[in-house]
């Protein structure tokens, strides 16, 4: 019999909403400008900095199979009424901000997942606001009248079937997922539905004629294990109704688990040069996130996405942890002249901090690493980082930067993910 299977698990008696403001993007726009009511409008990133691909899309353009990711081309041959809308960010935070005082209204524990969705538990609050339904019904017609905003909502006993519940009844819908009924409700559901099981775990899953969440549930775990790491047992819990996460108390802040940017570019990029003054500059922004955390970067992982919008992955250790833009910068650049396939030109790149360490954690030297050369690199950087400081930003930077790098200006290329801390 399985080992893993036979480790405790409890179901609790949580009662837990996960929200999803329905459109959002789309749906703001709409309150700022009733007229665009029942159009189909898409919210597009700036065609002119390469950001032309489809943000956030209203229930009309949905009907034309217009879809979150379709650049803007695509998406105007679809649907040739199409209304193209460039991003108000400044306004999505200000409306995200107001729903959830209105959450506050129903409890304090409230735990954001991205902009447009939150996990609220609402286990103590039937006394004041009735069943669960009837809470979920409550806040979404409060959002709905005050704020003038749609919500899915999704009531479970935990935060992975919440999640799921909200996605099935959309727009302006509430689903229940009840643990004495969810194997018939969500097991013949596909996988990819599931929290977690994106597009790489699903392939892999379907390899192996995984196909559904009752699929996933009724593999043994050391198999998924096999496949996925400890990623794998979480699958199986996930599957079978056992992930026991509690939703955090508002305003806390998640674990920082990896400290990342990202952008799209102006124009592609053909040489090694070009691609070396793009990482570089990301990992100075990753490195100024890090000392303002106090943490320090024990790997390095790129994304890389071509022209023809195909994404790759590639991530390695370093030898000594570190919060240096050059050795991270370097890392990368090394990740990309060994693992990147150059045959198409580069549209976008992403450096992520992962593996993170507090600043103060000692470390064991490495017979590899060139100590002596890190602490050189760091005295050049703090130096730095204290004359723009003292006589303001870029008053000092390195001589490559000042070439075009092709990255844009706005703040489009800045993209917040969302974070949820699982047990």
């Amino acid at each position: 019999m399985s080992t893993l299977k036979n480790t405790e698990v409890i179901f609790t008696d949580r009662v837990i909403l996960h929200c999803d403001l329905n459109n959002f993007y789309a749906s703001v726009e709409t309150v700022l400008n009733p007229a665009l009511k029942g159009k189909a409008i898409a919210v597009c990133g700036r065609t002119e900095d390469r950001h032309g691909i489809v943000l956030a899309k209203s229930e009309k353009a949905k009907r034309y199979n217009i879809r979150t990711g379709d650049v803007v081309w695509e998406a105007k041959k679809k649907c040739k009424e199409l209304i193209v809308l460039e991003p108000n960010f400044d306004e999505y935070v200000k409306y995200g901000k107001a729903v959830r005082q209105i959450y506050y209204n129903y409890t304090d524990l409230i735990e954001p997942f991205g902009l447009d969705e939150c996990w609220l538990d609402v286990t103590d609050s039937d006394k004041i606001f009735g069943s669960d339904y009837e809470t979920a019904y409550k806040i979404k017609e409060q959002v709905k009248k005050e704020i003038g905003l749609t919500l899915s909502i999704g009531v479970s006993f935990n935060k992975v079937f919440a999640k799921l519940g909200s996605d099935l009844k959309k727009p302006d819908g509430i689903t229940i997922i009840r643990k004495d009924s969810f194997k018939e409700k969500i097991w013949n559901l596909p996988a990819s539905d599931m929290l977690w099981v994106g597009r790489s775990t699903e392939k892999v899953l379907k390899k192996y004629g995984i196909k559904t969440i009752g699929d996933i549930a009724n593999t043994s775990p050391e198999i998924l294990v096999s496949f996925f790491g400890k990623n794998g047992y979480s699958l199986w819990k996930c599957a079978n109704g056992y992930e026991n996460s509690a939703v955090s108390s508002f305003g806390d802040m998640p674990e920082v688990k990896s400290i990342g940017r990202g952008c799209t570019l102006v124009s592609d990029l053909e040489t090694d040069e070009e691609v070396w003054r793009v990482l570089l500059t990301l990992s100075h922004s990753v490195s100024k996130h890090l000392r303002e955390e106090e943490l320090m970067a024990s790997g390095v992982q790129i994304t890389v996405k071509s022209n023809d919008l195909q994404s790759v992955q590639f991530q390695k250790k370093l030898c000594f942890a570190t919060q240096n833009a050059r050795e991270i910068a370097d890392c990368a650049y090394e990740l990309y002249l060994e693992r990147y396939d150059k045959e198409l030109p580069v549209r976008a790149l992403t450096v992520r901090a992962i593996d993170l360490l507090s600043f103060n954690t000692a470390q064991q030297l490495n017979i590899f690493f060139d100590i002596n050369k890190h602490l050189r690199h760091e005295i050049i950087e703090k130096t730095v980082i204290e004359l723009n400081k003292k006589y303001g930003k870029h008053t000092v930077i390195e001589a490559t930067l000042l070439n075009n790098t092709k990255i844009p200006t706005d703040k489009t290329d800045e993209v917040l993910l969302p974070s949820a801390r699982f047990r």
